[in-house]
């Protein structure tokens, strides 16, 4: 496509990813909103209008529900597709793998999220590890959250030179926020039954030379997920050089019991106190204070955003299936000053 020209980005499917991948593309100067393409006739794509995006029927059938219902409809996913250089597909988990064979034989570059397999694009993508890798290809898939912050937080310690091999435990809210009438659990854990659980293996799409294992628990709770690790050093450090590595990361904000944030809930309303749509952290929020090194043993943990942190990865996943921007720290730069991304140190006066 001509380089001069915005990126033409579909998103099918309005849900929590959706909506946000959504926002996020109106914010960036490189990128145009061709539309939404969702299933739903009631507030959801009722809000898609009302933001002045436009909305598209996943087929004859959703955009006829959708005028009955009053909506102004633009046409059907097919109809969108056209209008696009590429789409995000946000649609439930294994809905888009079926969804890959109409972008395929419509001829357009697309997006899946975690909830696919590695397969179904043959290519795993976080921006600071695999961005080169997915440079003008046809397809890519975000991992999932829990991966994204895993990759994310290992990859500073592997470039600083400091990673041997890391053992985690995570604590995986029970179900989306919006979602939680529908189900969840009460009263109980429910571990995963086998161990690694699948986000280490996950991990390793993104990077194979990661010595990871997870270990993963549903807690009851829907706020985000909470993870623990256990890592070998390839040499004893100190903290402060421990640190520095994950400073080296714009998308990891380093955050201090000290300073109040003592529990998930008090850092998501930081995030609303930043202004941030939906109180989004896209950052993986890890605790500096509680950050311990003995020797070459290294302990910590984090908070990740189930819904907001693979926003900023699938911004950069689409410059680079496009191709226009070839460096990834430029994709990423821009991508974090379009979202506030890098704030937070700043709001705690730690900068």
């Amino acid at each position: 496509m001509n380089g001069n020209r915005k990126i033409r980005v579909a998103v099918n499917g309005y849900g929590v990813i959706g909506k946000r991948v959504a926002d996020a593309v109106a914010r960036q100067d490189d990128m145009e909103l061709a539309g939404v393409s969702d299933i739903n006739a009631d507030w959801r794509s009722r809000m898609v209008t009302q933001k002045g995006y436009r909305l598209f029927g996943a087929a004859k059938e959703q955009a006829d529900l959708m005028r009955e219902a009053g909506l102004n409809v633009s046409g059907t996913l097919e109809d969108l597709l056209a209008a696009a250089d590429l789409v995000v597909d946000c649609t439930p988990k294994h809905v888009a793998a079926k969804n890959v064979e109409i972008y395929r034989q419509v001829g357009i570059k697309f997006i899946v999220q975690g909830g696919e397999k590695h397969t179904v694009t043959g290519h795993s993508f976080v921006a600071e590890s695999s961005y080169v890798g997915a440079l003008d290809r046809e397809s890519t898939r975000v991992v999932s959250c829990n991966t994204t912050s895993i990759v994310r937080t290992l990859s500073a310690l592997k470039n600083a030179g400091l990673l041997r091999r890391a053992r985690g435990t995570l604590l995986r809210r029970a179900t989306d926020p919006w979602e939680s009438h529908l189900g969840g659990i009460m009263n109980t854990l429910v571990p995963e039954p086998e161990i690694p659980s699948h986000q280490g293996p996950d991990a390793k799409s993104v990077d194979s030379e990661l010595d990871v294992v997870t270990m993963a628990v549903k807690v009851p709770e829907t706020l985000a997920h909470l993870h623990y690790w256990a890592v070998q050093l390839t040499r004893p450090a100190e903290k402060e050089e421990v640190l520095e590595a994950f400073r080296s990361s714009s998308r990891i904000a380093l955050i201090r019991m000290a300073d109040g944030l003592t529990a998930i809930n008090t850092v998501k309303e930081l995030m609303a106190d930043l202004g941030r749509p939906h109180d989004n952290l896209y950052e993986v929020a890890l605790w500096s204070d509680m950050l311990k090194v003995e020797g070459d043993e290294l302990f910590y943990g984090y908070m990740v955003d189930n819904q907001a942190i693979v926003i900023p990865e699938t911004i950069d996943a689409i410059r680079a299936l496009v191709g226009q921007i070839r460096d990834p720290n430029e994709s990423i730069a821009r991508t974090n000053t379009a979202l506030g991304i890098g704030t937070i140190a700043k709001a705690l006066g730690h900068q």
